[in-house]
């Protein structure tokens, strides 16, 4: 039914990309985010700051530059489809955004009232700092994402080469010319502006070709491994606690163009994608996903400090209260992961009617029904 309910143009390989990016993002963070009890608090730790040869980890599970790809090829698509309708701008922004940010209502209140009764009985403010630290540090992404988004009419026919030699320029003036660490916080949008901006050059049609992908995965992969190789940049493309540098925050030069590698990389998988998304099973699974993709994001960091905290109940469990300092933590952790998945499932079904519908909208569908009409009836006869 959710198949037969697609319309025949609908670019399913961009919805797979899209829900791919989330799950990658939600894996690694599963993956390499430890909640260590020590004592009557905990702290965050990550098993790459531990066994830095988990780097290649990061690699396959950090996809926020596809996610940015395919923002803005959505973005420019649709402020198009607007502009064509008549639709202001205001009111095409407002559609975007609403459906962004309602979801972030209800993480806000349940922290709010989650920190404040911890506080009150008398929890360490570390541990009580450290959770509200993890279940709010999506929000950095959506505000990035609701800023590229608002400047759709001005960046759709923007290179993506500017915003990456902004990049390179600022990287420069930190790490060669020692200028204060503050002036990288440039790149929290340049950075990101770069697969973006490649999002509007695929809607416009100037990466149908696979030379573009090629260009885009060996260019970005050489510069990359030039990168770490030769100019000292981390080798983990997510930020390690106690790191003096990380390549998240801000992006540095070796994170835009491993997102150039990775954008490369989606782009070559697209037929693909297409082929495997005409089945019936698949396409279901990667529609359902895209309906709740902000729901799945914001919470399954509160999935996994909530399995964490009910842990404590049985004592320090490996893999879940344990130093992140070797392979039985790793093997332990991965054990983990389907229990996560499992509360994750809950705050869906809790919450995610908050993504699909606000007050006053109908409920989203993803099939809807479709009934025959009823034939004409005598006057008086009561409709139900």
């Amino acid at each position: 039914r959710v198949d037969a309910a697609t319309p025949a143009g609908r670019d399913r390989a961009v919805d797979a990309l899209r829900a791919f990016a989330i799950l990658g993002v939600v894996l690694g963070h599963w993956l390499v985010t430890a909640l260590v009890a020590d004592g009557s608090s905990l702290h965050a730790a990550s098993p790459l700051g531990e066994m830095p040869w988990l780097a290649p980890v990061s690699w396959a599970f950090q996809t926020l530059a596809v996610f940015f790809l395919v923002g803005g090829h959505v973005a420019t698509r649709g402020y198009a489809s607007a502009r064509a309708r008549g639709e202001s701008y205001g009111r095409w922004l407002t559609a975007r955004l609403s459906r962004l940010f309602r979801p972030v209502l209800a993480v806000l209140a349940l922290w709010t009232v989650t920190a404040a009764l911890l506080l009150c009985t008398g929890a360490d403010f570390v541990t009580v700092h450290t959770l509200v630290k993890l279940a709010l540090s999506p929000m950095w992404f959506l505000l990035v994402f609701a800023a590229l988004t608002a400047a759709t009419p001005l960046v759709t026919r923007l290179h993506p080469l500017w915003p990456l030699v902004v990049v390179l320029h600022i990287d420069l003036l930190r790490f060669g010319l020692g200028a204060p660490s503050w002036l990288g916080w440039v790149n929290l949008a340049a950075g990101w502006l770069v697969p973006y901006t490649l999002g509007a050059a695929w809607s416009r049609g100037e990466l149908d070709r696979r030379r573009s992908g090629w260009i885009l995965l060996t260019g970005g992969t050489a510069a990359t491994a030039a990168l770490v190789a030769w100019a000292g940049y981390p080798a983990s493309m997510v930020g390690v606690p106690g790191a003096s540098v990380s390549n998240l925050a801000p992006p540095t030069l070796a994170a835009v163009t491993f997102g150039l590698a990775q954008c490369g990389l989606a782009l070559l998988l697209r037929e693909r994608l297409r082929r495997a998304m005409r089945r019936p099973v698949a396409w279901a699974a990667i529609a359902l996903a895209n309906l709740s993709a902000m729901t799945i994001f914001l919470w399954h960091q509160t999935a996994l400090m909530a399995t964490t905290a009910t842990g404590l109940l049985a004592g320090r469990l490996p893999g879940l209260h344990t130093r992140p300092d070797g392979l039985d933590w790793v093997a332990a952790r991965i054990a983990w992961l389907p229990v996560f998945a499992l509360v994750l499932a809950g705050c869906w079904a809790t919450f995610r009617s908050c993504e699909q519908h606000g007050p006053g909208r109908r409920r989203t569908r993803v099939v809807r029904a479709h009934r025959p009409r009823r034939p004409a009836t005598t006057a008086g006869a009561r409709h139900v």
